[in-house]
């Protein structure tokens, strides 16, 4: 199979009516897109990733009024999170319709929703008349990608489109929020922060972001974003030790000024996170013994960055 990167939306589209899967960008990562009620096009997401069926989808909708097509219940939290934060980076765990597969959801009861806010794909998801699911557009288990050519590096040969919407700005996935009752729950750190849900709720909100097997929302797998060299998160005061001739260092701020690489020389954490995936993936072509990554200050995406570092770390056999 050819796969070709272009700027048509038409032509993302025809491959998408057609069964096959595209890969869309988003304000957050690229994600690998097909028809979310279409079992067979959802099958050739797992395959073009090589992921595992127990790991559950998200599906991406242009309009949050779309929303109550395919759920049954939505909070009147979500509704008021849904006026202050989507399209953006946050997804909604909710009670799902039969009209989701369960194969989307991992056979859970709840899908995760979520209104993508970058231009191009909301063109796109407004020119079809289904949900398009999509997890991100890369082989399972590997740093996420936030360019068209990561895309392509990672699915060349296993997917026919590549939708280019230029880079990432954001550069970590969605946040995903569940409701209990009362209770909201955070499931996945991502491009809003705690504080910023506490700020608009007024209240304070949970959260379960452990890893685990058998995962209730995306994201929650142990061993995830890795890099094929092996990578290890440190303190930030100790990155420096680390400096080697065989070493990757990736620092943060003005203290790691003599690292390899820095996710923001200024200290800014939006910065640091736009930068992530991308600065993992050149480590990684550096061909060293290993790469060691600082901790970031642990507040607002901040959050998410050090989960994301923390899955992606070397397991030891």
């Amino acid at each position: 199979m050819t796969t070709e990167i272009g700027k048509n939306i038409d032509e993302a589209k025809a491959h998408l009516l057609n069964g096959d899967v595209v890969a869309i960008p988003t304000e957050t990562v690229y994600g690998l897109a097909g028809n979310a009620l279409n079992e067979e096009a959802v099958i050739k997401i797992f395959e073009a990733k090589n992921r595992p069926h127990f790991n559950p989808l998200i599906i991406h909708l242009p309009f949050w009024n779309d929303v109550k097509k395919y759920v049954t219940y939505i909070p009147e939290h979500a509704h008021t999170l849904a006026m202050h934060f989507s399209p953006g980076p946050i997804t909604y765990l909710l009670p799902k319709k039969a009209t989701i597969p369960d194969i989307i959801t991992a056979g859970s009861k709840k899908v995760a929703v979520r209104i993508p806010a970058h231009p191009v794909t909301l063109q796109l998801l407004r020119a079809i008349d289904f949900p398009l699911a999509a997890p991100s557009a890369n082989q399972f288990g590997y740093v996420s990608p936030t360019s068209p050519e990561h895309v392509y590096n990672s699915l060349k040969g296993r997917i026919p489109f590549i939708l280019d919407g230029g880079s990432s700005n954001i550069g970590v996935e969605s946040t995903i929020v569940d409701f209990e009752g009362d209770d909201i729950i955070i499931r996945r750190n991502g491009g809003i922060s705690k504080e910023e849900i506490e700020a608009v709720l007024g209240f304070p909100v949970s959260s379960a972001t452990e890893a685990s097997e058998h995962p209730v929302a995306p994201g929650q797998l142990k061993s995830h974003y890795a890099t094929n060299t092996p990578l290890y998160m440190v303190e930030a005061s100790s990155l420096t030790g680390h400096n080697h001739d065989n070493t990757i260092t990736i620092g943060f701020g003005i203290q790691h000024a003599d690292a390899t690489f820095n996710l923001s020389p200024e200290g800014d954490l939006h910065e640091a996170a736009k930068h992530l995936f991308e600065l993992l993936r050149i480590a990684d072509a550096q061909n060293a013994e290993a790469i060691y990554v600082s901790e970031v200050p642990n507040t607002g995406i901040g959050v998410a960055i050090n989960d994301r570092l923390q899955r992606a770390q070397h397991q030891m056999k």
